[in-house]
């Protein structure tokens, strides 16, 4: 399998299945899709990048409280 190796994603871009599934591999990020689960079902199918996030509040259900994650999120929808 060919390795695409990513670094980022640009806002406004088209990638692919594959290329996602490479870049999610490798890099610590959050990837939110509109097809669900099926993100990765088809390799070939694009997906378009439509916003990016530094980072996130994320609930803790240890504690109760929300707590601010630095982690690059990345917003795709299918083409």
């Amino acid at each position: 399998m060919t390795q695409y190796r990513l670094n980022s994603l640009e806002v406004g871009k088209n990638y692919k299945a594959n290329e996602l599934d490479s870049f999610v591999s490798t890099t610590d990020v959050v990837v939110l899709s509109n097809n669900e689960s099926q993100l990765f079902t088809e390799a070939e199918r694009e997906y378009k990048v439509v916003d990016s996030f530094e980072g996130f509040f994320e609930h803790s259900s240890d504690d109760g409280e929300k707590y601010f994650r630095e982690k690059k999120a990345y917003i795709v929808e299918k083409v």
